[in-house]
């Protein structure tokens, strides 16, 4: 789930601000027709557009070309942050300089002087976001922090003067209405849609007032997503709960090997750190005997931005919210969710809404069946409290244990790092022909020891593909989570095709030396699910940089859809073995897994769903004088929440929605995908090969995977599966009743 950098202005823009929108043109062009189209519609026409400007800073890496092996890489292992404002000043001065020339062009618009013309702009800030990425994200400091909340509205004020530069939108406006637009390919017409309405919607067509207030309101917007996102950081390196050898009760062995290590890292030998984050609070949540300790983490955990100290996101999210609220006023729509979904697939708010109001009473519901089972428990040890929210873990493990004789610690000694990552190449080689070989240690910079790269091939023809960056380990300075991105993606825009530059990430609490890293069974579910946005970037066969976007309420669907190959028989089989015997996992303990497979989903449905309601309704009010902590705590009560559970992501650490634009208004988008996966693994699950039918992937990459954002994402999915998708395949999949009426999207 992570935004990628790419080339041109736009699609930069898009990256940061989340707005890759959705058009009405279909269809594919085979990679080398268009290879050869586009060299014939750019000609000579930017001979002299790269060196109209010198760079005023030409010895700072962070500008510099990418070089070296694999079509160049980035030079991760000299960049210095003393650089990085340097560096976004001077790209940005030569960005406004290739945007002067194309609105000034005397010539009159065409799709090459002026659409594919921005598709070539910005190569060395595209190149300055892609350190900067790694520094925001990998290794941030003090020092990274400072710059970023220097430079966010500064940022901002760059791209307003894209958005707003009135020459520019004329001539982007005079292509998509004029007759050339008629005769271009669907990609090509996509480009000119996409371009048209990243500057319509967002400010170009406003005068006067309204124009100078857009772009002030977007100044302060980057200023104070910076500051929550920073906030949340500081949380989580700021509050760790330490423990001593008395209070390990029902930890397992390899629990308290890395809460160890982690203590050691922060020079407290002999104590055991729990960090502040989604992979160490959760495990410890499900095995500590310490009640006590349990409320004490997850306290820690769920408060995170919420503390009433100069961390606290409160009126961050109340300022964010009025300004929004403005800014799409200003357009004239009625609330911003109106805004943001008008070109996904869901369309309107309401859309999305009865989707996730269809599945919420059927999570409800098992909920309340799960407390039940939990309370028990409770009960028959002589318990004398109700389930809490920091019991239902470590109670759904009993009941896990006693429904299904399954301990998830049992499962999780068959579920090493490395085989894990063994399999997803098994899996990327069956369905998607690559080939993932290690590159030798030191021929690709990386910015930490921990980051191991791979380069990617096809299988068949032995051709080069891209690279693979893995960074899995959590430590100080990383946010926590899983995520994925790009340092370059896949275009033919030059006549060379460029190759993917792909990386995932994730937070796995690192064991001591020579000591095997084990995950939980959704840890792996999620490993490879950003392996899935991976193989998305490295599929594509695109030929401009912006239709390397994408649709929010789409783009998790291919990635929700490869986690279902981790529970496929070859994966089991052959790379789920017991870490320090090698003996592969025993067919009753798969039996087990599968049995128990739509077990706990009113947990995980109802703590998800509540989060993207929340998000919904913030969005979808008149936010003036709101008070975040009431409104979160006012629309759970009336939405029935139950007392035993919380939202996933609570409002004052929702960095989703907070920290920027991506997924604001659109946290259910990963509801909708859902619906597109679990009709989609009933296709694989329903043909001759099954999840490894030839046939079918072949479709799989053809239509979802290699086509991106060149194709509408309604007419793609029909494309692989002949029809539309409805509800009924999610609820069957979680184990909820079918509606008796079948719904649709």
């Amino acid at each position: 789930m992570r935004v990628k950098t790419i080339v041109s202005s736009l699609a930069l823009m898009t990256a940061l601000y989340g707005c890759g929108q959705s058009g009405d043109t279909v269809s594919d062009v085979d990679a080398a027709e268009t290879e050869t189209v586009v060299n014939e519609d750019i000609g000579d026409l930017f001979a002299g557009l790269a060196p109209a400007v010198a760079s005023n800073d030409e010895g700072n890496i962070l500008l510099s070309a990418y070089d070296g092996p694999y079509s160049g890489v980035p030079h991760f292992d000299e960049m210095d942050i003393a650089g990085a404002k340097p560096a976004f000043e001077a790209a940005m001065a030569k960005n406004l300089a290739e945007i002067d020339i194309i609105a000034d062009n005397p010539n009159l618009p065409t799709f090459a002087n002026t659409i594919i013309a921005l598709e070539k702009t910005s190569e060395e800030l595209s190149n300055v976001f892609t350190y900067w990425g790694i520094w925001r994200s990998n290794m941030s400091t003090p020092e990274t922090r400072a710059v970023q909340q220097e430079m966010a509205p500064v940022l901002s004020e760059f791209f307003s003067k894209i958005t707003q530069n009135d020459k520019l939108f004329a001539r982007v406006r005079a292509v998509y209405e004029g007759e050339e637009f008629k005769t271009l390919r669907p990609d090509q017409q996509r480009v000119v849609w996409l371009t048209y309405d990243q500057f319509a919607s967002n400010g170009a067509t406003l005068e006067g007032d309204a124009k100078t207030r857009y772009a002030e309101i977007n100044q302060r917007l980057a200023e104070l997503h910076s500051q929550f996102g920073n906030n949340v950081l500081g949380d989580e390196e700021g509050y760790v709960t330490y423990i001593n050898a008395d209070q390990l009760g029902g930890l397992p062995a390899s629990f308290v090997t890395t809460a160890a290590a982690a203590a050691a890292d922060r020079g407290r030998d002999g104590e055991y750190a729990i960090t502040n984050t989604r992979s160490s609070m959760s495990p410890f949540l499900i095995y500590s005997d310490e009640r006590d300790l349990r409320e004490t983490v997850w306290s820690t955990y769920y408060s995170r931005g919420d503390n009433g100290d100069d961390k606290d996101n409160n009126a961050i999210m109340a300022e964010i919210l009025q300004l929004r609220h403005e800014r799409v006023g200003l357009l004239g729509y009625e609330n911003y969710a109106s805004w943001r979904l008008q070109n996904r697939m869901a369309k309107k708010p309401e859309n999305a809404l009865n989707l996730l109001e269809a599945v919420w009473p059927a999570a409800l519901a098992r909920v309340e069946e799960e407390v039940a089972e939990m309370q028990a428990i409770v009960d028959a040890d002589g318990g004398s409290f109700e389930i809490a929210p920091w019991d239902y873990r470590y109670y759904m493990e009993k009941v896990r244990q006693a429904k299904y004789d399954l301990n998830s610690d049992e499962v999780k000694q068959y579920l090493q790092l490395d085989k894990l990552r063994e399999a997803m190449f098994f899996v990327s080689g069956e369905l998607f022909n690559f080939n993932f070989e290690s590159v030798p240690e030191g021929s690709v910079p990386v910015w930490h020891e921990d980051v191991k790269v791979w380069e990617v091939t096809d299988k068949t023809s032995g051709d080069h593909v891209g690279l693979w960056y893995l960074d899995p380990f959590a430590r100080p300075g990383k946010r926590s989570g899983a995520w994925a991105t790009t340092y370059r993606s896949h275009d033919l825009l030059d006549g060379v095709k460029k190759t993917p530059l792909s990386a995932n990430n994730s937070n796995f609490i690192k064991g001591a030396p020579g000591e095997p890293v084990l995950v939980s069974w959704d840890d792996a579910e999620t490993l490879f699910h950003e392996f899935g946005h991976a193989l998305h970037y490295l599929s594509s066969n695109v030929a401009y940089p912006t239709l390397n976007g994408g649709v929010r309420d789409y783009t998790e669907f291919q990635s929700q859809l490869l986690e279902h190959w981790l529970s496929t028989d070859t994966v089991i089989e052959n790379y789920l073995v017991h870490y320090e015997t090698g003996e592969p996992i025993p067919a009753e303990l798969v039996a087990k897994i599968k049995a128990a497979a739509t077990f706990n989903q009113g947990f995980s449905t109802t703590e998800y769903l509540a989060s993207a309601l929340v998000d919904m309704r913030y969005h979808s009010v008149n936010p003036a004088g709101i008070d975040t902590d009431a409104f979160e705590r006012a629309t759970l009560t009336e939405l029935g929440m139950p007392d035993e559970i919380v939202m996933r992501h609570r409002s004052p650490h929702f960095g989703h929605i907070f920290s920027g634009e991506g997924y604001s208004a659109g946290y259910y988008g990963y509801m909708w995908a859902d619906v597109l996966t679990s009709d989609a693994a009933e296709a694989f699950a329903e043909a001759p090969g099954g999840f490894y039918d030839k046939d079918m992937a072949k479709k799989l990459v053809d239509n979802l995977f290699a086509v991106r954002n060149s194709v509408d994402p309604a007419d793609a999915y029909r494309a692989f599966r002949g029809r539309d998708a409805s509800i009924d395949a999610l609820m069957r999949d979680r184990g909820f009743p079918v509606p008796e009426a079948e719904g649709d999207e």
